[in-house]
């Protein structure tokens, strides 16, 4: 392995800071703050969100309906499969 052409690498504590979860691993990303833990002095790393805030992974992700897109789309999409006609709602939708 050749020297001085790998970044350091060091503890890290990477925190969420939407609910507290933190956990210790090494990275080569550094911060201003450190902070001890179980007697290791590690860089600490504020994350916005992690696998324990994120809906994917919580199982609280939810369909956001926006100004009824969501229903306009299962009306147009109920109306192709049916072979009717657009509604006026489509042809605004194709208007604009």
């Amino acid at each position: 392995m050749k020297s001085d052409i790998h970044p350091d690498y060091h503890p890290v504590l990477f925190l969420d800071v939407s609910n507290g979860f933190e956990f210790l691993t090494n990275s080569t990303m550094t911060s201003d703050e450190k902070r001890t833990v179980d007697g290791i002095e590690a860089y600490v790393v504020r994350l916005d969100i992690t696998s324990e805030s994120h809906p994917f992974f919580t199982g609280e992700q939810r369909i956001v309906d926006t100004q009824g897109r969501v229903e306009r789309f299962r009306r147009r999409y109920s109306q192709a499969n049916e072979g009717t006609e657009t509604s006026a709602d489509d042809q605004d939708l194709k208007e604009d």
